[in-house]
């Protein structure tokens, strides 16, 4: 695993963060209503369920890539063209922005942790994350497991730092991020990086032999 694919999934993963999902809009709202220590009681919960994730994936992923070098190979390119999709998604998204905004969040319970956990593991698209979204920067003649521990710790940095700015900023993140001029050129930008990075994966990926 390069350099190179550390910084192209540090993007991938830190863009992934800023875009506020269920995980930062739960972190943000347990610090706007309890207070930041209840912000990042909920975000370390958070890591701790996406740990669970991670563990699935380095087992999993590893053995899949011992046994069936195409399959992962194939999964890997899967990954990439659904990279792709996101990012063209996104992009067409833009031209909406102004039709919705961030979702409230119904208060939850003072179990800021705890709940921070279920979030991490509840949510569906954490699952996607792991199985569409890590193969194309792992690679298969390595270790797999060594190469998803970098990855879980290269993604626990991003989230960490992504989680603070939004226990930080608060209520005026949230009301930045509901401005519709605001959602076009996040989502463009994040659309048009997601792109980027399919396409350089891809070349990459087609480049090697199977």
């Amino acid at each position: 695993m390069g350099l190179e694919t550390l910084l192209a999934f540090l993007l991938v993963t830190a863009t992934t963060s800023i875009v506020p999902g269920p995980s930062m809009i739960f972190v943000m709202s347990q610090a706007i209503w309890r207070g930041p220590r209840s912000g990042w009681a909920a975000l370390m919960g958070m890591q701790i369920g996406y740990f669970v994730w991670w563990a699935f994936a380095a087992l999993g992923l590893g053995a899949l890539a011992a046994a069936y070098p195409l399959a992962f190979r194939l999964l890997a390119i899967a990954g990439v063209l659904y990279l792709a999709w996101l990012g063209l998604k996104a992009i067409r998204h833009s031209f909406h922005a102004g039709e919705d905004g961030v979702e409230p969040v119904r208060q939850v319970s003072g179990h800021a942790f705890r709940d921070g956990i279920a979030v991490a593991i509840g949510n569906p698209k954490s699952l996607v994350y792991m199985v569409a979204i890590i193969p194309p920067f792992v690679d298969p003649a390595k270790s797999v497991p060594l190469q998803i521990v970098v990855l879980a710790l290269v993604a626990l940095v991003a989230d960490l730092v992504i989680g603070w700015l939004y226990i930080a900023a608060g209520k005026r993140l949230a009301r930045f991020m509901e401005r519709a001029a605001t959602r076009v050129w996040i989502d463009r930008g994040i659309g048009i990086v997601f792109v980027l990075i399919a396409g350089l994966i891809l070349v990459d990926l087609m480049g090697t032999q199977v």
